[in-house]
C-alpha cells in the first residue's frame, strides 16, 4: 500500500501504539483510515446532524450544526496537516470524532448534565466522546465500542482549547503533550467555530460589521476596510458576497499563521519521533501577536453572540428539557426504553445507574430530546410513535 510522506515526528500506522483488542490488518486501508471509516459509519456521528452548534437546529436550516462544524474542523485540520507533513488520515479521524460526545443543545446541555451528575463523575463531552468509541457504540461481536487505535483515542482524550481544558483521561497522562495530529485538531476546532460562528452571527443579525470594527482588532479591521470600500461604491449585492470573502480571509490569515508559527517551533525543537514531540510543550500554536487578535475576536463572540438574549433563551430551554428528562428517568426508570432499562437494572451502584441515564440523554439529538419531552409532559402529545 502506497504511503503518504510524513515527517519523522508524525504518527504513522507503523509506529502506532496499537488497539485495545488486536485485529488482523486490512490489506487496502491503513489502521488510521479504518478508524476514520468506523467513526464515519457510527450512530453517534449521524446524530450530530441534529445537534446544536450555537443555534438550536429547528431555528433555521442554514445555521451550522454539530455535524457541519465537525466537517469544517476536518477541512481546516487536513490543510494544516498536509503542509506540516503530519498524518492526514489520523487528523481526519480525530476531527470527525472530536465532538461525538456532545449533549443536545450545545454547551448549555453539557453544563446541565455536568451539574446533574455532580458527585457522580460529572459530564465532559471530550471524555464522553472517548466513552462512545470505547464502550457505547455497538457494531462488533468481538468487543465493545469501535476498538480505535491509541492515537485516535488520544486525540479525543487530549482534546483541549483555551475555553475547554478538561483533565486528561488517566490512560493518557504519560506525556505532557499529545501527538502533533491531536494538537492540529485542537487548533482547527477554535479556528472553525470562531470564524464560522461569526459568519452565522452576521447572517442572524446578532452582530454587525460595525460592531466588529469598533473593537479595533487589527487582523479583523484590515479586511473590514476592503468591505467598506465596496459599500461606498453602493454595490449592495457585491457587499453581501464580500462579507463571505471577509470570513474566508480571516480563516486564511489565522490558518497560515498557525502553520508558519508551528513550522518555526518544529525547526527549533527538532523532534525525531512522535514521543519526542509529546515530551515537548505544545508546538502547534499562533504567533502571540496574532493570537491576541484571535482571542479578542473570540471575546467579542462570547459577549455579543454566545451571551445574546436570543441565544441564552435557546440555551435555557434546552437546559430545562434535559433537567426535566433526567429527573423523570431517575425518579421512574420504567419510563426509559427497554434496552436502557436493562442497562439500568444491571448497574451496581447509584453512580452507574445515573450514568446510564446520562448516556441516554447525552446521545439524544435536539429533535429527539424535544419529542421525548413532549411525549412525557405534554398531555395532548401522542405517546405511540
Amino acid at each position: 500500500m502506497a504511503q503518504q510522506y510524513h515527517m519523522p515526528y508524525a504518527c504513522t500506522p507503523s509506529n502506532s501504539k496499537g488497539r485495545l483488542f488486536k485485529e488482523k490488518e486490512d490489506p487496502y486501508r491503513t489502521s488510521f483510515q479504518r478508524d476514520r471509516d468506523r467513526i464515519l459509519y457510527s450512530t453517534a456521528f449521524r446524530r450530530m446532524q441534529y445537534k446544536t452548534q450555537v443555534y438550536v437546529t429547528h431555528e433555521a436550516d442554514f445555521y451550522r450544526t454539530r455535524l457541519t462544524h465537525t466537517l469544517e474542523v476536518m477541512q481546516h485540520a487536513r490543510t494544516i496537516a498536509r503542509i506540516l507533513k503530519a498524518n492526514e488520515d489520523l487528523v481526519e479521524a480525530v476531527s470527525l470524532a472530536h465532538d461525538l460526545g456532545h449533549a443536545p443543545f450545545g454547551h448549555g446541555g453539557e453544563e446541565e448534565l455536568n451539574g446533574l451528575m455532580d458527585g457522580f463523575g460529572g459530564f465532559d463531552h471530550n471524555l464522553q466522546s472517548l466513552r462512545i468509541v470505547d464502550q457505547l457504540e455497538k457494531r462488533y461481536l468481538e468487543f465493545k465500542g469501535l476498538n480505535l487505535c491509541y492515537e485516535t483515542r488520544e486525540g479525543l482524550a487530549r482534546h483541549v482549547t483555551d475555553y475547554d481544558k478538561p483533565k486528561p483521561h488517566e490512560d493518557f497522562q504519560e506525556f505532557p503533550s499529545p501527538s502533533l495530529e491531536t494538537q492540529i485538531v485542537n487548533w482547527a476546532d477554535p479556528l472553525a467555530f470562531s470564524t464560522h460562528d461569526l459568519d452565522d452571527a452576521l447572517n442572524a443579525g446578532l452582530i454587525s460589521i460595525q460592531d466588529l470594527e469598533d473593537k479595533n482588532i487589527p487582523t479583523v479591521n484590515k479586511h473590514i476596510e476592503k468591505l467598506k470600500l465596496n459599500l461606498a461604491k453602493g454595490n449592495e449585492l457585491e457587499f453581501e458576497i464580500r462579507k463571505k470573502l471577509f470570513i474566508r480571509n480571516l480563516i486564511e490569515d489565522f490558518t497560515v499563521d498557525v502553520i508558519k508559527y508551528t513550522q518555526s517551533r518544529l525547526e527549533l525543537y527538532k523532534p525525531e519521533c512522535p514521543d519526542d514531540l509529546r515530551l515537548l510543550p505544545a508546538v502547534v500554536s499562533m504567533n502571540p501577536v496574532v493570537k491576541e487578535d484571535f482571542d479578542k475576536l473570540r471575546d467579542v463572540l462570547y459577549s455579543r453572540v454566545y451571551r445574546h438574549p436570543n441565544v441564552l433563551i435557546m440555551v435555557e430551554k434546552g437546559k430545562k428539557i434535559i433537567r426535566d428528562l433526567f429527573h423523570a428517568f431517575a425518579g421512574k426508570p420504567q419510563l426509559l426504553p427497554w434496552v436502557t432499562q436493562r442497562k439500568w437494572e444491571e448497574a451496581f451502584s447509584k453512580e452507574e445507574r445515573l450514568r446510564v441515564i446520562c448516556d441516554y440523554i447525552s446521545g439524544m439529538t435536539d429533535r429527539f430530546a424535544m419529542e421525548t419531552y413532549n411525549r412525557l409532559f405534554e398531555p395532548n402529545e401522542k405517546v405511540m410513535l
